[in-house]
Order: C-alpha cells, then sequence, then structure tokens
C-alpha cells in the first residue's frame, strides 16, 4: 500500500534489532512510556518466535536530513514508526529490561519456558516452584549464560530428562535471536505530512493514535535538544494531575527528571486534588504549541521539530533548536500553578463547577489558550476572566471545537494574532450569538434527549452562576445539588409518559429534567404533575407538606421561575407533555442568556 514511499524493503535478524535499540542506532519513542501489552501477548510473541512463525514487518523513517549550522548536514536516527510495542516485549522478555506499566510502575516482564513441552507461560510463583520450569527466559539470553551450564543445571533438578534433548531445545530457544523479521525503511525525503498519515494508519489496528501520538514520538526521540526529558514532563504532569501521589514515586523512581527544571514546576500537584480538568497530553500539546506557534495543526508542530522551513521547505537545525526551545516554554506555561489554577478558577466562576459539567475538552483547551494569549497582552485580569468565560460559553453554545477542532484552533490563533485578542473575541461573540440565537436556534437545539448536550451543561451552569435553589428546595442550592448528590427529576415523570406509549426520546427531553433533591425525586414518584403540583399548591394553602420544604405560595412560585416552570402549573394549568416542552424550552434558552449577559 505504501510502496511508493518506501526507500528500502528487507529483513534483518532480531539480534541486530537488538543492537540496534542499544546503540541508539534506531529509537523506541515508547520506550519511555507505558507498555501497553499485557504479559500473554508478550507470551505468544516469543512463541510465535520459536515456532519460526511471521511475526509482521517492523516499519521504520529516518528522520529528514538536517542542515546544520555550519552548513553540513546530519542524518538523522530511525524512528520506528511500526513494531515499538513488539520490539519493546522482545527487549524486556529477552534482556530483562523494566517496562513502565499502565499505572507507571516499573515492572518486569518475566515469560517462563518448559524445555520438555517446548511451552511458554507467564511466570508465577508455581511456576518458579516446579523445576520443570526455566522461570525466566532473560536467564537463556543473558551474555553470560552457557548452553551447557543451563543444560546441566536443568538436567540436574529433572534427573528423569533426556539431557540431549534439552540441550537441542535450549540452543533452538537460543536461536530465535537470529530469526529474520521483515523492516521496511521509508524514504527520508517524505514531507511530514505523508508520514505522520502512515503512522497513524499502520498503528490503526490497535489503540487509535492521532497526530498528537507522532508528536510525542517525535519529541521523544530528541536527546539534543531534551525532547526525552520534554516527554516525561508531559507524560508525568497528566498522570500527576489525577494521582497526586505518583510525584513522591517519580522522586525515588527518577531521580535524573527530579533533579530536573521540570519537576520543581509540577511539584505544586501534590496538594491538590481537583479534577476539574485532568488534561491529557494531546490537551497540553494543543495548548502549549497553539499559544506559543500560533498554529492550530500538530503535524505542523512535528515539521518544526524536525527542522522545517515552510518558505524553503529546506530542513535547518537552527529551526528545530528554536521549535524545541518554544515548545518547552508552552509546556512550562501550561504547567504553571498560577495559569492551571486561574484557568479552573475561571471556569468554576461561570458555574463549571464539576468535571461532569466539562463537555467539550478542546472547548476548554482553546479557553486556555486565550487565557494564556491575554496574560501576554497584558490584559487586566479582571476583564481577562471575563472574556475567557464568555468565549468559553460562546464556545460549548455553537460547538465550535466539535467537528475539526484543529482547523478552528488555526483559524481563531491566526485570527487572534492578525487582529488581537479582545476585538476578535468581541466581533466572534455577536457574530455568533445574535438576539435570533436565543429566541429562535437555541430552543430548537434543546430539543434533544441527551443529558451530557452542551446545552444543558449551560443551563445547569447557569442555574449554579445565578444561585438558583433544586427543584421545590427551600435551603438546598443547585450548587449544593451538583457538589454533592443530586438527582436528575423528570418534571412529567418517566413512568407516567411511558405508560402512555412514550419512548425513551420523548420521555427523557432534557426540557424535562430538573436537579432535585432524592428524597423529593422520590416522594414525586410516578404521580402524573396533574396530581403533584395540586398537591404543591394545598402545601402553600396550610396543606400537608409533601414534597420540600416551601410553604409560601410566592417562594413556590419563584422556584418555578428559577426551573423555568410555567407558574401557571401551580394554578392548574398543566399543559400537554409536547406544549409543556416547548415552553420550557424557551423559557431555558432566556435563562441561558441572562447568565451568559453576567459572565
Amino acid at each position: 500500500m505504501y510502496l511508493k514511499y518506501v526507500a528500502g524493503k528487507g529483513s534483518v535478524i532480531l539480534l541486530n534489532q537488538i543492537k540496534w535499540v542499544k546503540s541508539s542506532e534506531i529509537a523506541i519513542p515508547e520506550i519511555q512510556r507505558p507498555f501497553v501489552w499485557n504479559a500473554t501477548k508478550v507470551r505468544n510473541l516469543l512463541d510465535s518466535l520459536y515456532q519460526g512463525y511471521p511475526v509482521g514487518y517492523l516499519i521504520a523513517w529516518r528522520n529528514p536530513t538536517v542542515k546544520l549550522k555550519d552548513g553540513t548536514t546530519s542524518v538523522g536516527k530511525r524512528i520506528l514508526i511500526d513494531g515499538q510495542q513488539r520490539v519493546t516485549a522482545l527487549m524486556a522478555a529477552l534482556l530483562g529490561r523494566e517496562v513502565l506499566s499502565k499505572d507507571y510502575n516499573t515492572v518486569r516482564i518475566k515469560i517462563a519456558f518448559h524445555p520438555i513441552e517446548e511451552r511458554f507461560e507467564v511466570s508465577n510463583p508455581a511456576i518458579r516452584k516446579d523445576a520443570a520450569w526455566i522461570a525466566d527466559v532473560a536467564e537463556v539470553f543473558s551474555p553470560e549464560a552457557s548452553l551447557t551450564e543451563l543444560t546441566d543445571l536443568y538436567a540436574e533438578k529433572n534427573p528423569d530428562t533426556d539431557r540431549r534433548r534439552i540441550s537441542r531445545v535450549l540452543e533452538k530457544l537460543r536461536k530465535i535471536i537470529y530469526n529474520h523479521v521483515g523492516i521496511i525503511e521509508l524514504a527520508d525525503d517524505l514531507d511530514i505530512e505523508t508520514v505522520t498519515e502512515i503512522f497513524i494508519r499502520v498503528n490503526s489496528a490497535g489503540a487509535e493514535l492521532s497526530q498528537a501520538d507522532f508528536a510525542m514520538s517525535k519529541i521523544a526521540v530528541n536527546e539534543k535538544y531534551g525532547g526525552n526529558l520534554l516527554r516525561k514532563a508531559i507524560d508525568y504532569f497528566c498522570h500527576c494531575a489525577v494521582e497526586p501521589d505518583f510525584l513522591s514515586r517519580i522522586e525515588k523512581s527518577d531521580k535524573l527528571f527530579a533533579s530536573s527544571e521540570f519537576f520543581p514546576i509540577m511539584r505544586w500537584l501534590k496538594d491538590t486534588n481537583d479534577d476539574l480538568y485532568d488534561p491529557t497530553y494531546t490537551d497540553m500539546l494543543r495548548v502549549a504549541f497553539t499559544s506559543q506557534f500560533k498554529r492550530g495543526k500538530l503535524q505542523d508542530l512535528v515539521a518544526l521539530l524536525s527542522g522545517r522551513n515552510f518558505e524553503t521547505k529546506q530542513y535547518e537545525e537552527v529551526i528545530a533548536e528554536s521549535s524545541f526551545e518554544r515548545l518547552k516554554e508552552g509546556i512550562v506555561a501550561f504547567m504553571n500553578q498560577t495559569h492551571f489554577e486561574r484557568l479552573t478558577m475561571i471556569l468554576r466562576s461561570a458555574g463549571f463547577v464539576i468535571s461532569n459539567l466539562i463537555g467539550s475538552r478542546n472547548a476548554v483547551n482553546f479557553a486556555y489558550i486565550v487565557y494564556l494569549r491575554g496574560r501576554a497582552e497584558k490584559i487586566p485580569a479582571d476583564e481577562l476572566g471575563r472574556l475567557v468565560r464568555r468565549w468559553y460559553a460562546m464556545s460549548i453554545l455553537t460547538s465550535r471545537y466539535t467537528g475539526s477542532p484543529e482547523t478552528a484552533f488555526d483559524l481563531d490563533i491566526r485570527q487572534i494574532e492578525t487582529h488581537g485578542l479582545t476585538i476578535y473575541a468581541d466581533a466572534v461573540i455577536e457574530s455568533e450569538l445574535p438576539e435570533s440565537f436565543w429566541v429562535g436556534m437555541l430552543p430548537q437545539l434543546m430539543d434533544t434527549s441527551s443529558s451530557i448536550s452542551p446545552y444543558f451543561i449551560a443551563y445547569q451552569a447557569a442555574q449554579t452562576k445565578l444561585g438558583d435553589k433544586g427543584f421545590l428546595s427551600r435551603d438546598i442550592t443547585v450548587l449544593d445539588l451538583l457538589l454533592n448528590r443530586s438527582d436528575v427529576h423528570h418534571v412529567y415523570p418517566r413512568n407516567h409518559l411511558k405508560k402512555q406509549g412514550l419512548s425513551r426520546g420523548q420521555y427523557n427531553q432534557i426540557a424535562n429534567f430538573v436537579l432535585a433533591q432524592s428524597e423529593i425525586n422520590i416522594a414525586i414518584g410516578d404521580k402524573a404533575p396533574e396530581q403533584y403540583f395540586t398537591e404543591l399548591a394545598e402545601q402553600c394553602s396550610g396543606g400537608k407538606k409533601r414534597y420540600g420544604g416551601i410553604t409560601d405560595l410566592e417562594q413556590m412560585r419563584e422556584n418555578l421561575r428559577m426551573h423555568c416552570i410555567p407558574e401557571s402549573m401551580l394554578d392548574g394549568d398543566i399543559p400537554s407533555y409536547g406544549d409543556f416542552l416547548e415552553q420550557r424550552r424557551k423559557l431555558m434558552a432566556q435563562k441561558i442568556k441572562t447568565w451568559f449577559e453576567v459572565l
């Protein structure tokens, strides 16, 4: 499929591949990241090699030829585009190298071998006690290992075995490092876009990969400009944001990184338990790259890190060096405690108080870019906070970064660069959210049953920001309910509507949802709105208190207004379900508008 991109195709013995890795002739970017194969897959790979089965091709690409400062050229090392996990597995199993687990624990993968049955298995305590097994095949491949001594030792522990046969089996095992494995080398003059596309496509059978994955691989293999440490900084920050205790493990197990300039910058994470925005490495790259380079497409980052001059189409060392430095500045700015906490504070001040209300990760990422850009332009803190809140709200209401986020990022950052942040942001908001949006488009967009729709998220943020009480609650606020425990109550109860033959998509409309205390939700149960609204009116006229603590009629009406429910329902005017939804969508849209105007 990729023959026109291939510079060479052939095979190489496994031993040479291992030598290449050890000498850094070929780079395995993923060696510094969590190893995603489980031990069983490693066992199966060794068995395939032992049986002589094909184990697939490796695909390598040599970095572009880069022009050095003195005018000479430098040929880069190979990057393993496909086969990283296989080679890492072999290094772990045959050489006894430790790998990082998904939990960032350093582990040894030990594969056992049964010479009599010629069978591999993942080593375990029972196997280690059984003399018939060699508990760790790495012992067989150790440079100091003697085939004669290995055979004698095994025969001594298993006296009834055929010593000559065991010797032949162990020799066959040792010879798997002389197996030929196919290797395809991509032409070194391929443009970055093509190599990126190949990288993503050939890896698509496994975990879904992206431009960010390739960029991370590109960063990891660079030691000259500190890419290897930068890669760790990105990975470690993301992991520590979720698991702050991991910082102490870094300090103990990775002393080189702990002594780097990055570790003190992220040390503040050990005292945080905030999960409002737990970034991935893709998020960090997007924010750092776009804010520093004023570009939105990550394939451009790979090109710049390779030293590409977009004007001459050549590769220059000075551009690679500058690009790594600028990316580092962007990552450091991202990790800065003041910046990060200020962003989350701004989001909370808009009503997005829990992670469940953060629906669009890319909208948060661009909000962070707006914040960093605003600081660079020295916009006053209060004004910048208002700008970020309004831009983020506009982004989620219009799904600005949902379809093609990189294209949207690229357009917005270039326009900001041309016109300035405040002028451009005000122009976009005015254009995207005219009066017709609030009265015409938004009510129609709210015709959905998705509880994670951006419109229901914005509505909950609006109720939080505006200080609304929970449905039928006298004292408990929507904020209290979101931070603790709340039920999403159906104003027209679900089972009541199901009995009328309505489908899930009909009775689960977001315009039928309110946030309520569990006890209120339970008390209402499946009662028809005609019944429980009559009882609510009685509750406010000296009758039995059935639902919540409100007993004053005006307070009850105010509570219904907070939840965009027609007050007339208290007077016995219960609309049909369809009419209720239509009325409430318009009222909810107006509440969201009121919220946006006070951001």
